[in-house]
């Protein structure tokens, strides 16, 4: 017996609404049934930014940095900032990232230097906040950055989703759907939603080894 060979499978966004439409009982009928069920998918995508980290949305960019100025906008497309480093004559030095309080509570924030601590102020189109401000404007930032995963545009598209997520986006559908056309089936499809978006998201994560050292500093010697 010889397998295929292919691992090209992929589905485009009608796939995935006729799919969903059927673990509901139902048949896609009208244009109406696929805008609702774009508008659905759409919604689940930004339900699935809040529910953590997904590792194929972690994009790095570069920041140039200018002399005296300490905020950069990093773009609607932006969630979250995972990592930042400055980069000054090929050398890389870890920035600390400071909360709201703490930035707001630093009292000369016009003061030059190499850059060491950063602040995401997380607005509709985020900006990152830098102190010291740069000293110069040879200096750059490297950022991990989460990024929001492509929207359901046309029914032609595919979905901006590795393969290991298409039975979890398929499951979801079907669910937010069912809300709204099968509340029969509410219950047994957010249950397999959930399962599903759990053993995708359990998979997606970050391998590296952890080393755990207790700490020695109260240890008393009798």
């Amino acid at each position: 017996m010889a397998v295929s060979g292919s691992t090209d499978f992929e589905l485009d966004v009608s796939d995935y609404i006729e799919e969903a439409f059927e673990r509901c009982g139902l048949e896609v009928r009208t244009g109406y049934d696929l805008k609702t069920a774009k508008r659905s998918l759409n919604l689940m995508l930004g339900d699935w930014a809040n529910r953590g980290l997904n590792q194929w949305t972690i994009e790095q960019t570069t920041v140039t940095l200018t002399q005296g100025t300490g905020n950069y906008t990093l773009g609607a497309s932006t969630i979250d900032v995972l990592d930042a480093v400055v980069r000054r004559d090929g050398t890389d030095i870890s920035l600390e990232r400071i909360s709201r309080s703490e930035y707001i509570n630093i009292p000369t924030k016009t003061t030059q230097a190499r850059p060491s601590q950063f602040f995401v102020d997380r607005q509709i189109d985020p900006t990152l906040k830098l102190w010291p401000v740069p000293e110069n404007s040879t200096d750059t930032v490297i950022i991990d950055k989460l990024v929001r995963i492509d929207d359901a545009d046309t029914f032609i598209n595919t979905m901006d989703i590795p393969f290991r997520f298409y039975p979890c986006l398929a499951a979801g559908l079907a669910y937010y759907l069912a809300i709204k056309r099968a509340p029969d089936r509410v219950q047994l499809l957010k249950a397999v939603y959930e399962e599903e978006f759990e053993r995708a998201a359990s998979e997606d994560r970050d391998r590296a080894s952890l080393n755990i050292q207790p700490s020695m500093a109260y240890l008393r010697l009798s």
